[in-house]
């Protein structure tokens, strides 16, 4: 009878310490996947939606697809693989980005997108995005007040595959070509990059050194036109940007770029995680799956209350 007692109290005993080895995998997790990191804009999504599923009670997964499709396939698979509860994503195209998500719904893992939308409903349970036609219209409003209302002036756009850059080059367009004495001289997309925005304001500028202005469909961009601007001893070029960056508010505060139209990238993703709780905790989808954020233009006169993509009282 000892024997046996003591042969089952070891069993249990070993039940016990198998089951508090394992509870690093049993945790309720978020899986947060976004672009590279090395752009502030997405590396704020990233804090944000981290510092809200913390806050919540979730272990997050914070991974990066570097705006690869078949990268953020294999990122979408190891979401599934870790039994994600669900994928706060903004996503690597979105034509490209459908199959994924399609993926991760048919595993029971729900999808909540920001900032890009994708060219499908009913698959992802949100698309959080900024009010990317308002917020381009803020900016071409200013750039025109900036311009005088005339003058040769340069747009850069964004990666094709991405709606956003066709939505602000819209919301550009729909303003900038309604005054006839402004013409642009060169459109040409640096595909979000500082580097490539660089290397193409150096040929533009050469081909067109009498532009006055430039209009960029993001905050990297703008900061590597006006680089290349500065090289090249033209400070006088006006440059709007988009996104509300820190580089660009420090830029504008020092009276470099002119403006840029802040898109609230941490709030959005940070809701984005309160959604997925909800709909986790209690089956709860939000009223609309499509949302859209409205934006704020930056400029000399509230530059100095901009952090981390958000305006501070």
């Amino acid at each position: 009878m000892k024997l046996t007692r003591r042969i089952t109290l070891a069993a249990f005993a070993g039940v016990l310490a198998l089951g508090t080895a394992m509870p690093a995998y049993a945790a309720d997790l978020i899986a947060i996947i976004t672009p590279s990191h090395d752009n502030p804009f997405f590396k704020a999504e990233a804090v944000g939606a981290e510092a809200k599923a913390k806050e919540l009670g979730y272990e997050a997964l914070v991974l990066v697809h570097d705006d690869d499709a078949n990268k953020q396939s294999e990122l979408i698979d190891t979401a599934i693989g870790r039994g994600a509860k669900a994928i706060i994503l903004d996503n690597a195209g979105a034509d490209a980005t459908v199959a994924a998500v399609q993926k991760a719904k048919d595993a029971g893992i729900p999808s909540f997108l920001i900032d890009r939308e994708i060219n499908a409903t009913g698959i992802a349970v949100a698309q959080i995005v900024s009010n990317n036609y308002q917020g381009a219209q803020l900016g071409a409003q200013e750039f025109v007040k900036l311009m005088g209302e005339k003058g040769n002036f340069v747009e850069l756009v964004g990666k094709e595959s991405d709606t956003n850059a066709g939505i602000r080059s819209k919301g550009y367009h729909d303003v900038i070509d309604d005054y006839p004495d402004l013409k642009m001289v060169a459109q040409q997309s640096a595909n979000w990059s500082q580097t490539e925005a660089y290397s193409k304001m150096e040929s533009i500028l050469q081909a067109n050194p009498d532009i006055k202005g430039v209009i960029s469909g993001n905050d990297t961009m703008a900061m590597g036109a006006y680089a290349a601007l500065a090289a090249a001893n033209r400070k006088d070029v006006i440059v709007v940007g988009f996104d509300g960056s820190n580089d660009v508010r420090d830029s504008i505060t020092s009276g470099g770029i002119k403006a840029t139209v802040l898109q609230p990238a941490f709030a959005q993703a940070q809701m984005a995680v309160e959604q997925a709780n909800d709909f986790i905790k209690n089956k709860k989808s939000p009223e609309k799956e499509k949302q859209l954020m409205d934006c704020v233009l930056v400029n000399g006169e509230n530059a100095a209350k901009l952090e981390t993509f958000a305006l501070k009282n």
